[in-house]
């Protein structure tokens, strides 16, 4: 909201780029004089097409910080699917916010905060100025629409997790920013999809591969959808999504895992929209956190057995109904993607090497180590072909990919009250699990109790670790349900009633421990409460 925010950013686009300003300036002996490189000024800026597309790159930027959170970074979106009851940071980083006891003063939550609304400023920034620029009208046309997108997704979720919220439309001064007052919640979500409604039509189909990470037509369509479904404008999101169907641009890739790997970065048919890394220039340390101990990393992160237990057999039935299924080897014969997105004890191999997370078995991930770990990791985004350094890791992080799109258009046709057949199904759900690393058994049915809870499940572990848990749980009005319980982890003894060392359930898996969440008042965040301390305006959220 304040300007710093904006030149924290902006700074670290032009820090990359002042060697490459030096050497053009030549020998000019005024280039000391002029406006400092670390910081931009409106009055020497804004002047050609170029400054319009360095202006665009910073409103592209995001964190690559591991110590803070955006809706564009691998942790930014892994640790809102964790609040939803997905896992746990090590160090318990997100452990107050998905277990009823946050506040006003959690770090995580002031930064989703200040990172959203930094985002803001430089996309108001850039469409406060753009316009003085002389410049080609069909390409400011496409950046401002650009611009616009990434607003607009950002203002969507800020009105998501926080209810009603500051929607600043243009670049504020120090000033405005101590005194502006919230907006309602729906006003955000109609400014937002008014916003990508505008966006879509502007924005081209398709980019080349040198634009590749730039938004598209069904980008911004996409969360168009999610705002829509959001609303519960359930027909307008089918319609929405459809048009991303017809488009003919997107299909799903017959791969799962590799999606997710450095070297397969824009080369998937499936992802929409990817935020953009590269070794040596642009890196982020995802291996450090995501690869277990020994491998190198730090296995930073705990998913809970809620989320194993919900893949399905792989003849398409839940655990609880496939005769497949057996409690005394609880990880065989299940959905492919259990084992694309966990790292399971005696089970996974990656990079030749068995992981290992037994109690007693001396490994260096050996579950026990900390309180917080549940013995088992996040497998997804781990790329086995990667050995260099793990802090210098190019791969980027999918925001929106084809595969929640067409669950999206299912599930909205199906909540809008269209009749379900066959075809519909095979041409989205029976798409996705059909996929040839997957290859389960289509859906065939067509109750609508029945198929809304294979929707649900689907998203849920088609999408782990994306960042969409939290989005679908508070819109479908079952967050109570889903983390007011027990957490569990690894499977431990097919011999509960006589295993002492840990505590276990009566299926043998490790009680990591019970959550609380407070039903009418942890739907939202609290707003920070160094924001409230500053601008009086700001009307606290109701409980905090």
């Amino acid at each position: 909201m304040k300007k710093r925010y904006l030149n924290s950013i902006l700074s670290k686009i032009w820090a990359s780029l002042i060697l490459l300003m030096i050497f053009s300036s030549g020998c000019n002996k005024d280039f000391f004089s002029k406006q400092p490189l670390d910081a931009v000024s409106d009055g020497t800026f804004w002047k050609t097409a170029a400054d319009a597309q360095l202006a665009l790159v910073g409103c592209y930027a995001t964190t690559y910080n591991a110590g803070t959170q955006d809706f564009f970074s691998y942790r930014g979106l892994l640790f809102l699917d964790f609040i939803a009851g997905e896992g746990n940071d090590k160090a318990n980083v997100t452990e107050g916010i998905n277990s009823g006891n946050v506040n006003s003063a959690d770090a995580n939550i002031l930064s989703y905060w200040q990172n959203a609304y930094s985002k803001v400023a430089t996309c108001n920034n850039f469409l406060d100025h753009i316009g003085q620029i002389n410049m080609d009208a069909t390409t400011k046309a496409t950046m401002i629409a650009e611009v616009r997108s990434i607003r607009a997704y950002v203002l969507f979720n800020v009105a998501l997790y926080w209810g009603d919220v500051p929607m600043p439309e243009h670049l504020l001064t120090v000033s405005q920013a101590n005194s502006i007052t919230q907006t309602k919640q729906a006003d955000v979500w109609a400014f937002a999809e008014s916003e990508l409604q505008a966006a879509s039509a502007a924005l081209p189909l398709t980019r080349p591969t040198a634009e590749a990470g730039r938004w598209t037509a069904g980008a911004a369509l996409a969360i168009l959808g999610r705002v829509q479904m959001a609303e519960k404008k359930w027909s307008d999101a089918a319609a929405t999504y459809k048009k991303i169907i017809d488009s003919n641009v997107y299909s799903i890739d017959p791969h799962y895992a590799e999606m997710f790997w450095q070297e397969y970065n824009n080369k998937s048919p499936e992802v929409i929209l990817a935020t953009q890394y590269l070794t040596d220039l642009y890196a982020i340390s995802l291996p450090l956190y995501y690869f277990p101990v020994a491998w190198g990393g730090w296995h930073q992160f705990a998913p809970f057995n809620n989320l194993v237990r919900d893949f399905g057999c792989k003849d398409g039935l839940p655990i609880t109904q496939s005769p497949l299924f057996d409690p005394n080897h609880p990880y065989n014969n299940r959905d492919p993607r259990m084992d694309y997105n966990f790292f399971i004890s005696n089970r996974t191999i990656f990079q030749g090497k068995l992981y290992v997370a037994e109690p007693g078995s001396g490994s260096p991930d050996e579950f026990s180590i900390y309180p917080q770990w549940t013995g088992y990791g996040v497998m997804k985004y781990c790329d086995p072909n990667f050995t260099g350094n793990l802090r210098n890791y190019g791969g980027n992080t999918i925001v929106i990919r084809y595969a929640e799109v067409l669950l999206g258009y299912l599930e909205s046709q199906l909540e809008a009250g269209v009749a379900i057949n066959q075809t519909l199904l095979d041409q989205t759900i029976n798409k996705v699990r059909g996929r040839t690393a997957v290859n389960l058994p289509k859906v065939t049915t067509i109750d609508q109790t029945a198929l809304r809870t294979i929707v649900r499940t689907e998203r849920k572990v088609e999408l782990a670790f994306e960042g969409l848990r939290l989005y679908d749980i508070l819109r479908w009005g079952i967050a109570y349900d889903e983390l007011n319980t027990t957490f569990t982890g690894l499977w431990l003894t097919n011999d509960p009633a006589h295993y002492v060392k840990y505590k276990v359930d009566n299926q043998g898996f490790y009680i990591y421990g019970k959550k609380v969440f407070v039903k009418g008042i942890n739907e939202r965040w609290p707003i920070p409460i160094s924001e409230i301390n500053v601008n009086k305006n700001l009307k606290q959220n109701p409980g905090y």
